[in-house]
């Protein structure tokens, strides 16, 4: 269903993609795991082009962008395939519960208003934010305002659903409420991509994991593969510096 072909990608002297190649099937739900600053997250942004890769192909089904010949019909139609939810929520501060969810169906899919609330209205009952949906994000806690972005990504009906480290920027107390969520998206048959630290989620709720460091993936495979039973070196390593997460080899 996705195919990234020899993705390289250079903030200045700064190689952060060394020619990365990858296919995720449809329904995977693949976990990013590694270091920070391996281009964990910069891989995810080329996978709708909010970062453009400076070498390589994207694939999501029959949408493909190359970047030596990239062209706005085909980057709008790549994005059409999926929806991200940001680690700092990118709600409209201005705009209700309601509207921020309503508003990619106005915008994105042309929908009439009175069915983009209808159906904005039906994803918040699902996340159990009905009840919000005339408030202001300023007056919703920050776990609240995490799933309403998670509702937002939903209401698009997108193919492949984005997570670039949802819960990172939550206090401790908010992280489980927004996780509960995913975990029921996931559970539904989406194909998801997320980048992540919260190993424990990572480990129950993945089909498959990547380990990433210094630009390339080091290491693919099953939760049990990359946490029970790592075979590079440097997956062993970065564990052992992750106490917490430690597998039993």
């Amino acid at each position: 269903m996705i195919h990234m072909e020899h993705i390289s990608k250079s903030f200045g002297e700064n190689q952060v993609l060394r020619d990365v190649s990858c296919s995720i099937n449809k329904g995977e739900i693949v976990s990013i795991i590694g270091p920070s600053g391996a281009g964990k997250t910069t891989l995810l942004r080329t996978l709708n082009w909010l970062e453009k890769p400076d070498t390589g192909s994207v694939a999501i089904g029959d949408a493909r962008v190359n970047a030596a010949t990239v062209k706005k019909s085909d980057v709008h139609k790549l994005r059409s395939k999926s929806s991200m939810v940001f680690q700092h929520y990118n709600l409209f501060k201005n705009k209700t519960v309601l509207q921020n969810v309503a508003e990619s169906l106005l915008v994105v899919k042309n929908q009439p208003k009175s069915l983009s609330d209808e159906k904005a209205m039906g994803i918040l009952s699902s996340i159990g934010l009905a009840d919000k949906a005339g408030e202001y994000p300023s007056r919703l806690s920050g776990g609240q305002q995490q799933r309403v972005g998670i509702a937002r990504a939903l209401a698009v009906d997108p193919e492949v659903m984005l997570f670039d480290e949802p819960t990172s920027a939550l206090d401790p107390e908010w992280v489980s409420e927004v996780l509960e969520v995913i975990k029921r998206i996931a559970l539904a048959g989406m194909t998801m991509i997320m980048v992540s630290h919260e190993m424990h989620f990572v480990r129950e709720v993945s089909s498959r994991v990547i380990f990433f460091d210094a630009g390339i993936p080091v290491e693919d495979g099953t939760p049990g593969d990359i946490f029970i039973h790592p075979r590079q070196d440097r997956t062993r390593q970065f564990f052992m510096k992750n106490s917490e997460y430690q597998p039993v080899w």
